[in-house]
Order: structure tokens, then C-alpha cells, then sequence
């Protein structure tokens, strides 16, 4: 039987002034009442937590990491991302962008030239790509019906080749969610820089920001500390450190990371690393929002931003069959979470906007924009 009472709890941060501690009480109370929903009642599962408040990171985790193996959750447990690591692809992009090296504007075919002898796909521009407003489908089967298994490197070109635009599907036009979208953008980037996407990402934010346990795909050396994934009755799916998806080439896969890391990257998009001054420009830039997609509802790079009360929340989340993941930060209050489920089809969303409202002390309903409705994930 799992064990979800089992909880850890670790503060990092600066010394804390009596406020800081009072605040600390109710960053586990609140989340202890808030994550129960999310928690595994019976099967496998467990779920890492990160709070960012008041310049201190705490640390929360309960339940396993793999039940075979009597593994619990710590706070260097891997999980899969899912598409919370699209914001790796758009914080990159801004990245390069700051530094004068590409533009928003450029289209796509500049960079993947084999897409310069297609038809609408030369329209499509990189900012476009960022934003899920290229047009183009979620997963190309979407458009070739016909097409069985998963998509090759040609498969691939021969399909965006191929797309052709409709009023539904126009370039910069509407908000159309497309991991297509964001596969291509990674090979963009690394068409750019000469460099496969997974080094680039070493190179340029990953290393810098001394985050050791996040990577794509998984080497041999983290393997060990990646959770089991489960379906959302607790069912094992797939292997620790799996690599899945419609896509079927080097650096094409899903993204892995622990809490720990995660946390640093929050807390860089939150601008609290003073020595990581570029880093965090990128960031700000990808979180700046460039589509409306409702009064309620903008898009930045891959980040949504949803009102709440008389603050701005802005996350990512992401969800596999086998996990559920959510970041989202609040800059104007200087607060944020990551949570990581090793289940899928979880609310991690939900839970994490209601977490910020609450350390927030907001009581206006959180924004359900966005938010994925994890039974048809």
C-alpha cells in the first residue's frame, strides 16, 4: 500500500525574520491541504513540491517515486516534464533574440531549409512557432489521417510541406496549442547554432544556471533517480526514463528534471539570481505576452498569463499519460511553485493556481484558462 502520509519538508534560503517563519507555517499547511486532491489514494505515484516565497525556497514531497522499488519522492527525484519543458525551447529562443542572433519575425524556413521548397509552411515565423499560433495541428496526424506510426526526420519535412493553411488553421491568426509547433522550433535552434538541441540547452541555460539533473534524454547516470510513471489508477506506464511521443529522432523527446532544478529555474524567471543577469532578460522577454487570446487569457513564448485578483499569474503546464506538471510564478508578489506528479491525468494546474492564491492571501476564484482538462490528455 502506497505510503502518501510521507512527507519532507527542506527550506533553503536566507535567514528567516520572524515574518519569514510565520509565512513558512503556512506555505505547509496550505499546500499540505491544497496538494490532497493530487495525491494517490491507492497504486503508484508520489508528487514533488517547490514553493518560492519571501526569497526562501521550501521543499515538499510525498509518496513514491517507484512503488516496485520502495523508492520515495525526494527532492532530486527526475520526473518527466511532459510540456512544461517547451518553455526550455521559447527560453532559448529569447535568449538568442536578446542577443541579436535570430528574430521573432524570421521565418522558420530560413533556418530549416529543406522547408524553402514547401508551400505555407514558409510563412510561419519562429515567434509564431513559440506561441502556438503557426497554424499547424498538434501532432501531424492530425492533418495526414492516413499516416501510421511515428514521424521520421523526412516524414517530418514531407508534411510540413505539404500543410496547407485554412481560415482555422492562418499563420499568427489564432491560438492553435502544437507540439508540431514546438518540435520544429527546436530544430530551428539548432539548425541556428550548429548544435543539437539537447548540447544547446546544456550550453546556454541548463549549465549556467548549475542545473545537473535536467536533461534530454536521460543519461546513464541520472536513470537511477528517475520516478516510475503511472496512469491515473496507479497503473506502471512505460520505464523510468522513457523517451515517447509521436516524433522519432535524436532530441525530439520530453525533457527530465528534479524539484531541485526546477526550483532554480523558477526562481530565475522570478529575476532572483542576481548573477544571471542575461538569463533572466530572456526570460522576462519570453514571459512578455504577444497574443490575446481572450480578456482573460494572453500567450507569451510557450508561457500563459492569466489574471488573478490584482495580480498576473504566468505558468506552464504539462501532461502525459504517466504525468502531470505544472510551474507558474506570480512576479508582482514574488511567488511561485513547481509540482511534478509521476501520474497521469492529475489537475497539477488547478492545484497550482489555488496554492498562489493562497499564499497570495487572495480569495478571487482562480482562472481556469488554460488549465487542460486532464481526462482527455
Amino acid at each position: 500500500m502506497i505510503r502518501t502520509a510521507f512527507v519532507v519538508v527542506a527550506v533553503i534560503g536566507a535567514s528567516f525574520t520572524s515574518g519569514s517563519a510565520y509565512a513558512q507555517v503556512n506555505i505547509e499547511q496550505i499546500v499540505a491541504q491544497k496538494i490532497q486532491p493530487i495525491l494517490p489514494k491507492g497504486g503508484g505515484g508520489g508528487v514533488a513540491v517547490a514553493v518560492r516565497m519571501d526569497g526562501n525556497t521550501s521543499f515538499f514531497n510525498y509518496g513514491m517515486a517507484d512503488n516496485a522499488q520502495n523508492r520515495q519522492v525526494t527532492t532530486d527525484s527526475i520526473f518527466n516534464l511532459g510540456s512544461v519543458g517547451k518553455v526550455f525551447a521559447t527560453t532559448l529562443l529569447a535568449q538568442a533574440v536578446k542577443q541579436g542572433e535570430l528574430g521573432l519575425d524570421d521565418p522558420v524556413a530560413k533556418y530549416v531549409t529543406e522547408l524553402q521548397r514547401g508551400g505555407d509552411i514558409r510563412r510561419i515565423t519562429l515567434g509564431q512557432l513559440a506561441s502556438h499560433t503557426s497554424g499547424l495541428p498538434d501532432v501531424p496526424g492530425q492533418y495526414e489521417h492516413w499516416h501510421r506510426g511515428k514521424y521520421t526526420w523526412p516524414d517530418f519535412v514531407r508534411f510540413l510541406n505539404s500543410w496547407k493553411a485554412d481560415p482555422k488553421h492562418e499563420p499568427g491568426k489564432q491560438y492553435l496549442y502544437s507540439d508540431t509547433a514546438m518540435v520544429l522550433l527546436r530544430i530551428a535552434l539548432q539548425r541556428r547554432f550548429n548544435t543539437p538541441f539537447a548540447a544547446l540547452m546544456h550550453q546556454r541555460l541548463t549549465g549556467p544556471l548549475g542545473m545537473t539533473s535536467t536533461a534530454l534524454p536521460l543519461p546513464r547516470d541520472l536513470l537511477g533517480r528517475a520516478v516510475q510513471g503511472y496512469g491515473s489508477t496507479g497503473r506502471p506506464i512505460g520505464r523510468p526514463g522513457m523517451e515517447g511521443g509521436t516524433f522519432q529522432w535524436p532530441g525530439s523527446g520530453q525533457i527530465y528534471s528534479s524539484s531541485r532544478d526546477m526550483a532554480t529555474f523558477l526562481v530565475a524567471n522570478l529575476g532572483e539570481l542576481s548573477d544571471h543577469r542575461p538569463i533572466e532578460n530572456a526570460m522576462a522577454l519570453a514571459q512578455q505576452p504577444v497574443f490575446t487570446v481572450g480578456p482573460r487569457f494572453k500567450l507569451g513564448l510557450a508561457w500563459q498569463n492569466v489574471p488573478a485578483g490584482n495580480f498576473t499569474i504566468i505558468d506552464k503546464n504539462g501532461g502525459l499519460p504517466n504525468t502531470s506538471t505544472y510551474i507558474g510564478f506570480a512576479p508582482q508578489r514574488k511567488l511561485g511553485i513547481v509540482i511534478l506528479v509521476n501520474r497521469g491525468k492529475q489537475h497539477a494546474t488547478g492545484i497550482g493556481r489555488q496554492i498562489i492564491h493562497a499564499l497570495a492571501q487572495d480569495q478571487s476564484e482562480p482562472s481556469s484558462e488554460g488549465e487542460p482538462n486532464p481526462d482527455n490528455e
